[in-house]
């Protein structure tokens, strides 16, 4: 039996570690909030008191961090002093690419397989077990980093080398902010031209405006599948988050000249 140590159980985490627990798996988890721990528990998983707790014993350590920096600190001062040599490391963090390198680089150097694992899909996808991971990681890891994510997945795409998972959801999120700032200012001129809401979703969502912001996403109440914008847009991905992957966009395209 696969044993999981997951560290960071906010919106994201949470969900994604029940789905472990939920296929069987013994789950070790760990965050710095009380209540996200007790609601991992709720759902099936033990606790952790501490990191090093979670990973000493797991065969794959999850982490889901807020940014790089964290990422970094966890792996250099927790992870890779107390984990398992044979254990298999995956973030599944949204971070820059340079960070997901060096981590790589570090976990490599102390005799650990690591993968960067970010994710596409959102809260529910967490919830559901439907997200999407693109994978930086040794070819010859793919297959077991696959199987490792399988309870929390829908498809999992190896996109290349070590952070090349972060560049692949670095530019899909530049792409889906950019599609969502669109259809919002799109619905807005089309209320004001008196166009009903329902009519322009159907129109747009099949012709050539058709994107995953407008058939799935939609932020506008009452139409199409059920999002955050029928619930008072509570329980989404937050403005604040998209603000944080459109500076890593912005940031990496400098980098790259």
């Amino acid at each position: 039996m696969t044993r999981i140590a997951f560290i960071g159980l906010g919106n994201m985490g949470g969900g994604m570690a029940a789905n472990q627990a939920r296929a069987g798996r013994p789950v070790m988890a760990f965050d710095l909030s009380a209540q996200a721990v007790e609601r991992a528990v709720a759902a099936g998983c033990q606790a952790a008191g501490s990191v090093a707790e979670a990973v000493a014993q797991a065969d794959v350590v999850i982490t889901m961090l807020p940014a790089g920096p964290h990422v970094r600190g966890v792996y250099a001062e927790q992870i890779l002093v107390h984990a398992l040599k044979s254990a298999l490391l995956l973030d599944c963090s949204t971070i820059d690419v340079e960070s997901a390198r060096a981590v790589a680089a570090q976990a490599r150097a102390a005799g650990f397989r690591f993968a960067d694992a970010p994710v596409s899909g959102g809260i529910m996808a967490a919830e559901a077990g439907t997200l999407a991971f693109m994978v930086g990681c040794d070819a010859a890891d793919f297959p077991d980093v696959e199987a490792a994510l399988a309870p929390m997945s829908r498809v999992t795409i190896h996109a290349g080398e070590h952070g090349a998972g972060q560049a692949a959801k670095i530019c899909n999120n530049m792409l889906l902010g950019i599609s969502m700032i669109g259809t919002c200012e799109a619905f807005a001129l089309a209320e004001k031209l008196g166009l009903a809401a329902d009519r322009f979703f159907e129109i747009a969502s099949k012709s050539s405006g058709q994107c995953w912001s407008v058939s799935t996403y939609c932020p506008v109440p009452g139409v199409g599948p059920s999002t955050p914008a029928d619930r008072g847009y509570e329980g989404g991905f937050a403005t604040a988050m998209m603000l944080k992957d459109l500076k890593l966009a912005q940031e990496a395209a400098a980098r790259a000249g």
